[in-house]
């Protein structure tokens, strides 16, 4: 990660660990939540060609501090990883080769928006943000140059909703849209770049359990 991303993340982190510090003297709260769902990719010839599909498990988790006048910031990071195999491109045909890869990508993702609070349980809500992906694509026998180790910056945008199960329990599910442009296909050897999709975005489809308020 660049001393940029990095420098922004601890700032994010420092901001969250103040607003929970000053949480007892205002109206903000903060809560911890963990999810998991589906993630459908954008570059769905890739991961089909690799994968064998375009979509799979993501889990993740993170913080949620919600502010006055119905407003929220969502810190998040999850994880996809996936097994499959290297594959040769010709004339946009793939032929798969044998070696076993395993593609993870982790996306660190911020997010602020509004909650659209009514007097029923349920609290439907939206917002958009900023991610930072880390791609990784590893074979056990693959020369240096073969590895992938990269991070990528995207936004994303998300609708959902939340039902409150108790005083300090909620559950919750949302879709979110990423766009990561100009991640794939940077590598020579690479399927997207013969395959000529770089976005490493998608769709997302999530349940979460919220501990807090």
């Amino acid at each position: 990660m660049s001393a940029g991303r990095a420098s922004a993340l601890l700032q994010v982190a420092a901001w969250l660990v103040f607003a929970a510090s000053a949480h007892a003297q205002t109206d903000l709260a903060v809560r911890g939540f963990a999810d998991v769902g589906s993630v459908s990719f954008a570059a769905e010839r890739t991961f089909e060609a690799v994968l064998g599909g375009r979509s799979g498990p993501v889990f993740g988790g993170g913080v949620e501090v919600l502010l006055p006048e119905n407003l929220f910031v969502d810190f998040r990071a999850s994880r996809f990883r996936r097994t499959g195999q290297r594959v040769f491109v010709y004339n946009n045909e793939s032929f798969p080769l044998g070696i076993p890869v395993t593609v993870s990508i982790t996306p660190l993702e911020l997010v602020g928006g509004y909650r659209f609070v009514t007097r029923s349980r349920v609290t439907p809500y939206a917002g958009a943000g900023v991610g930072w992906h880390r791609y990784e694509e590893t074979s056990e026998f693959a020369d240096a140059n073969e590895n992938v180790h990269e991070w990528f910056t995207g936004f994303h945008v998300l609708g959902g909703a939340e039902v409150r199960l108790a005083r300090w329990i909620g559950a919750g599910g949302d879709v979110d849209w990423a766009t990561v442009p100009d991640a794939l296909g940077q590598h020579a050897t690479g399927a997207s770049r013969e395959l000529q999709e770089s976005n490493l975005g998608g769709f997302t489809l999530r349940a979460r359990v919220v501990i807090g308020r």
